[in-house]
């Protein structure tokens, strides 16, 4: 049988319920993706494909490092060429 954790109450959760998130770009993945983290409560978020935004779990995190070191690739490719 499984035992429950009891969350804790927060203070901080209650308000983003009720007001909606603060958020603040935590990481630039590319110029269109970022990531973003919530200044109340910590609540972390990334853009998706299709422009809107969801939590950021560990499958988006891996993905958005992957795309992260593709663009900054292709970004000092672009830039040695200019020069």
């Amino acid at each position: 049988m499984k035992e429950k954790h009891p969350t804790r109450f927060s203070f901080a959760k209650v308000f983003c319920n009720i007001f909606g998130h603060k958020l603040r770009v935590s990481k630039n993945v590319t110029d269109h993706v970022h990531e973003y983290k919530c200044e109340k409560c910590g609540m972390e978020m990334t853009d998706t494909a299709n422009g809107f935004l969801a939590r950021l779990t560990p499958k988006f995190k891996e993905t958005n490092d992957y795309i992260s070191k593709i663009h900054q690739k292709r970004k000092r490719k672009h830039y040695a060429h200019a020069s």
